[in-house]
């Protein structure tokens, strides 16, 4: 495990990125500092950014939200999302009836896929963006969890991340109630970091826009989840960097700086190795 303080000591090696965004690029409020002017630098060096996120919507309004954040369009070629990867899971299922759990401002998600909409009793599976509310807890779906795996509803769970860092806040998110009803024994459909099909339009993503399909060992994942970048990038045969500070804030320091031993627990807790270790994006 490296510890890095520049992104520009190793990406001689790489064609590629598939960098995170949140935690990674912003935290939802701001655009990390030193962030967009790496990844900018990359692409100035000939390099492909792909912007691989698990945002459980599909990719045409990010570009729009990046812009409000300030973060550049220079700064990459593309961007994929774990809603475009399980759009083709939902469109599989419709007409449905689905029970959609989510807010509001998911429901791009839902939208020209033929689904109907239902309560737990009529529907033939599930779909779930997030929480119906950010203030809410995935103990507060506990009960409704038991109605549907009493009538053994497929999951399908656009977005695997178990919480989220928005400013100093965290915010629980899809995958936390994904969780809890494997844990009931139900069956969840995910497709997002660190499940293949994200990973599958990522590279077909590159390989148009390289003109060439591009193998593995050139490509570098940036992410702070533990879980689900790292794991992802592992599982996929890609090499990465972590970013520690993202969505574990200072927990992953000691006196303000990064600590080996605390980084290396938090890899032994999902079984995951990271060649490189930043304390944030530069």
């Amino acid at each position: 495990m490296r510890l890095l303080s520049s992104i520009d000591d190793i990406v001689a090696r790489y064609t590629a990125v598939f960098c995170d965004v949140w935690g990674v690029i912003h935290n939802g409020r701001s655009v990390s500092p030193g962030a967009a002017e790496a990844l900018q630098r990359l692409r100035q060096a000939g390099k492909h950014v792909i912007l691989i996120t698990n945002v459980p919507k599909p990719r045409a309004p990010i570009p729009a939200q990046l812009d409000r954040l300030g973060f550049p369009r220079q700064a990459y070629d593309a961007i994929v999302t774990s809603g475009d990867a399980i759009r083709a899971e939902l469109a599989a299922r419709a007409p449905g009836p689905m029970f959609k759990i989510g807010p509001e401002r998911d429901r791009v998600l839902w939208e020209g896929l033929g689904l109907s909409m239902s309560g737990v009793e009529a529907a033939r599976f599930v779909g779930v963006s997030g929480l119906n509310d950010d203030r809410e807890t995935p103990e507060a779906y506990a009960d409704m969890l038991e109605r549907m795996r009493a009538r053994n509803l497929d999951m399908l769970c656009a977005n695997p991340d178990i919480v989220v860092r928005v400013g100093d806040e965290l915010i629980w998110c899809a995958g936390a109630l994904a969780r809890d009803y494997a844990a009931l024994g139900g069956r969840v459909i995910m497709a997002g970091k660190p499940h293949t099909p994200i990973y599958d339009l990522a590279c077909k993503e590159l390989a148009e826009i390289a003109g060439r399909a591009v193998p593995k060992a050139e490509i570098l994942c940036i992410g702070d989840g533990v879980a689900t970048d790292i794991v992802g990038a592992n599982a996929h045969g890609f090499d990465s960097v972590f970013i520690a500070s993202g969505m574990h804030g200072e927990a992953l320091m000691t006196d303000g700086a990064l600590d080996p031993l605390k980084i290396a627990a938090a890899f032994a807790a999902e079984g995951a190795t990271a060649p490189y270790v930043m304390a944030r994006l530069a």
